[in-house]
């Protein structure tokens, strides 16, 4: 059987808008992640779920970051003017990042990218079924497609995914968007494989899976992409990768995609971040 498709989205036709955004909260939501929400009216109005924002670091004496960093789209208040970030601080980008104080201004560049796309209607006409599958940073880069499907009909199940309970994020945001999270952690012991490909396998047996997004571990792109090809089921996921420019110019973020029996190179930030889920290479 061959999966479902929807029509392909397309890269914003609009100029990209470079803004000094204010920063109106920015704080630690657990030991490894922060939150940063800043007032950008006119990026707000045109971001869309699964893009990105380049942003321009601070540099100081210490920490002289050259590179923009991408960093995938959190959440959007459209109608105020406001996006957020969760990001992981690890290298000199995201050091120099988590030195910003509120009131202080962010170089923001966006957004970028091909977004989200949600599935067809039912051979019935209804709203196509999603599951989220979600781990790690991929939290962070799902997390606006909840709003986004239920805003449109969908039935929404996150599987999010973590090495213990402290570092889940997203749960109570994913519940009070109307979605059902189903939480998995390493320390738990529910995060294998094999429990999760048996929550999938009860999630379509009870209708409630006929799409699949995923985004933020290896494994569970392998694992979406074997249901979806078993079900024929409609699917994206969100890649992840180094940018210089990321406007398509420097070829930089160039991965290899599988196009039918030919393997491709497409880039990231341009030509994604967004993928049919049946195309995208492990890592």
């Amino acid at each position: 059987m061959q999966a479902m498709h929807a029509v392909p989205p397309q890269p914003d036709s609009l100029p990209v808008l470079e803004e000094r955004a204010e920063i109106l909260r920015h704080e630690a939501v657990n030991g490894e992640y922060r939150l940063m929400q800043v007032a950008a009216p006119d990026q707000a109005r045109r971001a869309r779920a699964g893009q990105f924002f380049h942003l321009l670091c601070p540099q100081d004496d210490v920490l002289k970051p050259f590179f923009r960093r991408p960093m995938s789209i959190y959440a959007i208040d459209a109608e105020g003017g406001r996006i957020s970030f969760l990001y992981k601080v690890t290298g000199t980008g995201t050091k120099a990042l988590a030195k910003l104080g509120i009131g202080e201004r962010l170089d923001m560049l966006g957004p970028l990218g091909i977004g989200f796309s949600l599935p067809p209607d039912t051979a019935t006409g209804h709203k196509t079924p999603i599951v989220i599958l979600a781990r790690g940073v991929g939290l962070a880069t799902l997390a606006p497609l909840v709003g986004l499907a239920r805003s449109a009909g969908h039935a929404v199940t996150a599987i999010l995914s973590a090495r213990s309970p402290d570092l889940l994020m997203s749960v109570e945001e994913t519940r009070a968007a109307g979605a059902e999270a189903i939480a998995v952690t390493d320390a738990q012991g529910n995060s294998d494989i094999g429990h999760v490909a048996a929550l999938l396998d009860d999630l379509h047996a009870k209708g409630r899976m006929g799409a699949l997004y995923t985004c933020g571990s290896n494994r569970l792109l392998k694992l979406a992409q074997a249901h979806a090809a078993r079900h024929a089921l409609f699917g994206e996921v969100a890649m992840e990768q180094q940018m210089a420019c990321g406007l398509g110019m420097c070829f930089c973020c160039v991965r290899a995609f599988r196009e039918g029996d030919a393997t491709v190179h497409r880039r990231v930030c341009c030509e994604g971040p967004v993928f049919a889920l049946e195309e995208a290479l492990g890592w």
